[in-house]
């Protein structure tokens, strides 16, 4: 298949994408961290500022963030094909492996080591998810008006019991009226 003029075929947006599938554990969150060094650091298909708002966007619409993260990188770079191709291989491994799993899950659930392994991986995926937040807010909180959004997003989320989708909204709201107030006093 030939490269989409953009630097990625389609099939490079399938295999990479099912790379990242296949080392994600606990959820689409904790692929964020993988998604931010394959995507930007190694393969530079996405700037940390695109990211960082394919991340808000895949936040705020129905599905899984990470699913919705590959399908947006996969049509930057492919169009419809290249983000359902990006798209199914990120959820490919994962459907090997639970229909591996729930064939077996019932017969080994109970062993302790197997409880502890999970307690174990849920512990790490936290660490992933904390250091992919570290990255993020250094290059997310960048001035006055950034900071006074996070602040509040942070405060919202630990008081509030309310969809996400309502904080991505408020702050995006935040952010222009803010630069607008900004602008006038400049």
């Amino acid at each position: 298949m030939e490269a989409n003029g953009k630097g990625a075929t389609n099939w490079e947006l399938f295999w990479a994408f099912a790379k990242m599938g296949v080392m994600t554990f606990g959820g689409g969150m904790a692929m964020l961290p993988i998604l931010q060094r394959e995507v930007v650091e190694r393969r530079h298909w996405a700037t940390e500022v695109e990211l960082t708002d394919y991340f808000a966007i895949g936040q705020c619409t129905p599905g899984i963030i990470a699913v919705n993260t590959a399908t947006f990188i996969g049509q930057k770079f492919g169009g419809f094909i290249g983000g359902t191709m990006a798209t199914l291989g990120v959820v490919f491994p994962s459907l090997v492996i639970i229909t591996i799993l729930a064939v077996f899950i019932n017969n080994f659930a109970h062993i302790a080591w197997v409880q502890n392994a999970f307690a174990g991986i849920q512990v790490c995926v936290c660490v992933l998810i904390f250091n992919a937040v570290r990255k993020l807010l250094k290059k997310s909180v960048v001035d006055r008006r950034t900071a006074v959004i996070f602040l509040l997003v942070l405060a919202g989320g630990v008081l509030l019991d309310v969809s996400p989708v309502w904080f991505v909204l408020g702050a995006a709201l935040a952010g222009v009226i803010l630069k607008s107030l900004e602008a006038r006093r400049a």
